[in-house]
């Protein structure tokens, strides 16, 4: 079943400097333009493809299903849900391209995602009773190369992760209002 866009969300993390990346915290928006948003998106709005319900409760992604990716990206690596911690490979991709690194989470605690070669890595707080889903994408020298990403995470926390290649998201100008 084809997804909508409306009903996830993704976000872009142009990187001027992997050396400079600090700790990153998620912010909500909607991913109903074609332009991507410049930061990392935090979400719990479930594709048509990926909900899960229980008597009494309401529709949520589930962590056993990899976030999936928007049409006009490719896939490059994929794990299902995964308890503790992972690693998984992606190959070379096209020069230009940018890397798109999906986690999707649920249990209380902190897992910690990182990217190599390029040195990148970004802490995910994870809930109890929640599944979340962060999109970052990194358009930095050198994710054109192979690599691998990885997760540390406790025994608490179920993850699953979708990498894939992609278009870089347009940097937006932060506007100022008087």
């Amino acid at each position: 079943m084809p997804k909508t866009t409306a009903s996830r969300t993704l976000a872009g993390l142009s990187i001027v400097c992997a050396a400079l990346l600090a700790p990153l915290t998620g912010c909500t928006s909607d991913h109903t333009e074609a332009k991507k948003p410049a930061w990392p998106t935090r979400s719990s709005e479930p594709s048509s493809a990926e909900v899960t319900a229980t008597p009494g409760s309401s529709a949520q992604p589930s962590v056993q299903t990899p976030p999936e990716l928007d049409d006009d990206e490719t896939l490059a690596g994929r794990r299902k849900a995964t308890t503790g911690n992972a690693s998984l490979a992606f190959g070379k991709g096209r020069k230009g391209d940018a890397l798109i690194v999906a986690v999707r989470c649920q249990g209380a605690g902190k897992i910690k995602v990182a990217v190599r070669p390029v040195r990148a890595s970004f802490p995910l707080e994870c809930l109890a009773d929640q599944v979340g889903t962060t999109y970052n994408q990194l358009a930095v020298s050198g994710v054109d190369r192979s690599g691998i990403v990885s997760v540390e995470a406790p025994s608490s926390v179920r993850w699953s992760m979708t990498i894939g290649r992609g278009t870089p998201a347009e940097e937006e100008t932060p506007t100022h209002q008087s």
